[in-house]
């Protein structure tokens, strides 16, 4: 794949033949709720990509990550965002897997040194390691465009006021009411049986120390998911989430409680 597409993300609706090709390189898509959707209530919900469920955070007051950028341009110009925006390549936007939706975060090129404020509108990147999927207009600001990638470190800064940011007048961020600090665990497993979910927690307890099984209620069926740990950065979750898989919890993420 050419560098200006390294950070494109698939359409799930890519033939079966094709994916295995493209999951190597892309970056995946989450489809858009629809207009009736648009807005924080809907992408609020946990979705899956390639088999790996993500749990958005109703919170982002102190929220910090480092890791790399991506970005997509002109193959999703026009197309709907996660939250059924229009995506357009030459505003400041981003895709982000779990911040809340229109959260402004400040984003800044490790290699360089530059910086941009952009608006969290969609979901992404879905590749390992990736933090971040940039509009073209944001990857540019931040010299990102030639080498498609670049490690970058994210602060969110909260909710831009009504009126700020334009004509000469400097943007003022508030933080919103569903912001929260951080609660992260590492989820370990999910069973739809309580007594598998009961008896790896019990496995975990006198290495891991806190276990504790969380039921979800899915609509269609109930899940008793097993987490490991209580942090209140998801940095320090990562690195519970790294020890795990290294002792053999392939499926080990880091999640928002």
């Amino acid at each position: 794949m050419l560098n200006r597409a390294v950070g494109h993300r698939c359409f799930g609706a890519v033939a079966a033949c094709l994916c295995l090709w493209f999951m190597a390189s892309c970056s995946g898509r989450v489809p858009s709720p629809g207009p009736s959707a648009s807005g924080r209530r809907g992408t609020f919900k946990p979705y899956t990509i390639n088999g790996q469920t993500y749990y958005p955070l109703t919170r982002a007051e102190g929220f910090t990550q480092t890791g790399l950028a991506s970005w997509y341009g002109w193959q999703f110009h026009g197309r709907k965002t996660a939250n059924g925006e229009t995506y357009n390549m030459e505003a400041m936007t981003a895709a982000h897997k779990t911040l809340p939706m229109n959260t402004w975060v400040r984003v800044t090129n490790q290699r360089n040194g530059r910086s941009a404020v952009v608006r969290i509108n969609d979901r992404g990147p879905f590749v390992r390691g990736r933090i971040i999927d940039l509009s073209r207009a944001a990857a540019r600001r931040l010299g990102i465009i030639g080498p498609g990638t670049a490690p970058v470190r994210i602060v969110a800064l909260g909710y831009r006021q009504a009126g700020t940011g334009r004509h000469g007048r400097p943007a003022v961020y508030r933080k919103p009411a569903s912001y929260q600090v951080g609660d992260f665990s590492v989820q370990v497993g999910a069973f739809t049986n309580p007594a598998n979910a009961y008896r790896l927690a019990r496995r975990l307890r006198p290495t891991w120390g806190r276990v504790f099984v969380k039921v979800y209620d899915r609509g269609d069926r109930i899940f008793h998911r097993v987490r490991v740990g209580r942090v209140n950065t998801l940095k320090a979750a990562e690195l519970l989430e790294m020890r795990l898989r290294a002792a053999g919890y392939r499926d080990a993420m880091a999640v928002a409680n």
